[in-house]
């Protein structure tokens, strides 16, 4: 991890970070997919030392999730995007031998993150109860998909399942259409960034008191949690459910014009703002015949108004109008249109990685600045298993 520079050469950020927070400390990762490894990352990014244990046929799974993207150092860009600047450990934890290596690992790691299901770990000599009496400073942080107990305990925790099961697909579709989940995995990468908080606030206490702990952190609560705009209203209503709009379906409490809209060349975002004003604005006066105490309630034949009106003209024509009045819009771009705008280019959100074998690849990069500094990786995922060998040498008894 770097500070300051891009691996590309241009200016990063403000000033370099002296010393990143986390600096010092060794992290072994034994989870898999996206929500315990995208926590980790972010560690990495962060400063700390982080250790991938993985098994030894295959490794991660997402190594080779994506068939059809293989070619960049033997795995695919996925496992390179949420692995850049880790170290991998081949182990069969099965195996006596590779397990009291690993233990010696955990002897020594400040935190450790797994994401197996409920009870494996305690089968591997690995929980809980095993480590801290190994390790009393230890952080031990676990990623399940639906909590240690309830009927659903050993179901699959994936993140479309998770979406289905919480709310969250139901409520991104419109009135009367089917359900749409989210195009991201929100929840695996929510998960990781809850569990995240979890080891840092664990890792304050342990500088104050010395004592390690255990976080513990599962996709659905985290859906759960996700949902706590729509969610606390909805407890404290009484309704079977609340109405999605069934035209530009934005957010089920909020009234119109709040969603996004078909124009003449592509489409556009409203956000909140008074209908009547604008009406005025966009030169539609039928929207004066909808008083304030109706926005909500006849949201839809507000929305039909607007969607009829907003297709007559392309959507920079109404951006001229909007912007200037102080009316909250946007294009809805697709990823060659954002690239493409100088706000992009102004946050350099990307950063360039370097492989073992020279091959260099375009990744995202870690949004949070430290001292005015963003922080970049210049290294890409570890091939599997490749640094076994100096960690055994560096841990050995």
């Amino acid at each position: 991890m770097t500070a300051g520079e891009e691996d590309n050469g241009e200016a990063a950020g403000s000033g370099p970070v002296d010393g990143l927070p986390l600096e010092g400390l060794t992290i072994l990762d034994f989870s898999q997919f996206l929500a315990g490894p995208s926590c980790a990352l972010r560690l990495a990014d962060l400063g700390a030392r982080v250790i991938k244990v993985e098994r030894r046929d295959g490794g991660d799974a997402s190594r080779s999730l994506f068939l059809a993207d293989m070619g960049f150092d033997q795995d695919s860009a996925l496992f390179h995007a949420i692995n850049r600047g880790k170290q991998s450990y081949a182990a069969d934890l099965k195996d006596p031998a590779d397990l009291a290596a690993v233990r010696r690992l955990v002897a020594r790691a400040d935190v450790l993150i797994h994401n197996f299901r409920p009870g494996i770990m305690d089968r591997l000599g690995l929980g809980w109860a095993d480590v801290s009496a190994l390790n009393p400073g230890l952080i031990y942080a676990g990623v399940s998909g639906y909590g240690p107990d309830g009927p659903w305990r050993d179901r699959p925790g994936q993140d479309l399942l998770v979406q289905a099961l919480s709310g969250i697909a139901w409520l991104s579709g419109e009135g009367g259409g089917p359900p749409v989940p989210a195009g991201l995995s929100i929840t695996d990468m929510a998960a990781g960034a809850q569990l995240c908080q979890g080891i840092l606030a664990l890792l304050v206490r342990r500088g104050r008191t010395g004592r390690g702990g255990r976080v513990d952190v599962s996709l659905l609560e985290t859906a759960i949690d996700l949902q706590f705009e729509h969610l606390s209203v909805h407890l404290n209503r009484d309704e079977p459910m609340p109405p999605r709009a069934g035209i530009a379906n934005g957010n089920v409490y909020l009234a119109a014009p709040y969603g996004i809209y078909a124009t003449a060349d592509g489409y556009l975002a409203l956000a909140m703002t008074p209908v009547d004003r604008l009406g005025e604005v966009i030169g539609l006066p039928a929207l004066a015949a909808f008083p304030r105490e109706t926005w909500f309630a006849e949201r839809d034949a507000i929305k039909a108004v607007i969607r009829d009106h907003l297709a007559s003209r392309g959507t920079a024509e109404w951006l001229a109008l909007l912007d200037p009045a102080g009316i909250w819009a946007a294009p809805v771009l697709d990823w060659p249109a954002l690239l493409a705008e100088p706000a992009f280019a102004a946050l350099r959100a990307t950063q360039t990685v370097r492989a073992p074998g020279g091959d260099r690849l375009s990744l995202t990069r870690c949004p949070i600045r430290v001292d005015g500094a963003i922080l970049t990786s210049p290294r890409a995922a570890p091939r599997l298993g490749a640094d076994r060998a100096t960690i055994d040498q560096e841990f050995a008894p």
